[in-house]
């Protein structure tokens, strides 16, 4: 990983992730972010919506570059051992695989849509060489959809003549659920999902359902 994305040494020896208020400056960077984007936000305006001063934050972070970059490389990382996890689990028939990898994606972009919607809009805004580094991240997780579509299509359980097509297509459905998805609406997470996934079955044109 590029320098960019490390934590920027603490004292005494102790960790970046163990000092108090951080997790506070990166929700409150997110929030800010997410109302004026990255370019419109302050260093000021993070420590002044995290209820700290701009010292305290360099505490932290070196800069508002490393607050985006700790955003964004933290949310990819876990994304990508989520599905990992999720795939080891799913067995080997590649609809279960295709299933398990739209539940991870859909209840991810879930979970803080205002962050994932971040990492969306604001990946122009990393510099290089993270930007490169993080851009290889995220097709490695789009090539866990293109895998097991492609698996399909040689097994013959999925008959789509566009795999990868299909898969990209998946990708994007399944992100997209942090732009419109509200927890008051007449539908609940787990109806979200089941519902990509059977969306994501018959583009594939799964022969199993």
């Amino acid at each position: 990983m590029a320098s960019p994305a490390r934590p920027h040494p603490a004292t005494s020896g102790s960790s970046r992730s163990s000092l108090p208020g951080e997790s506070g400056i990166l929700d409150a960077a997110i929030a800010v972010m997410a109302e004026h984007g990255y370019h419109g936000t302050s260093v000021r305006d993070i420590a002044v919506r995290a209820g700290v001063s701009p010292a305290a934050l360099y505490h932290h972070f070196t800069s508002k570059q490393q607050v985006l970059v700790t955003i964004m490389e933290r949310g990819i990382e876990a994304l990508l051992h989520r599905t990992a996890t999720a795939l080891d689990a799913a067995g080997e028939h590649p609809a279960d695989r295709l299933r398990a990898l739209v539940e991870v994606q859909v209840l991810f972009h879930l979970e803080d849509q205002r962050g994932t919607l971040l990492g969306t809009s604001e990946l122009r805004a990393l510099e290089e060489p993270v930007r490169s580094a993080h851009r290889a991240k995220r097709l490695q997780q789009q090539r866990y959809f293109d895998a097991t579509v492609a698996d399909g299509v040689a097994r013959e359980v999925f008959t789509t003549s566009l795999p990868d097509e299909a898969a990209r297509a998946i990708v994007v459905m399944c992100t997209g659920v942090a732009g419109w998805f509200s927890a008051g609406g007449r539908l609940s997470r787990a109806q979200v999902v089941r519902r990509y996934q059977r969306l994501a079955l018959d583009m594939v044109g799964s022969r199993t359902g």
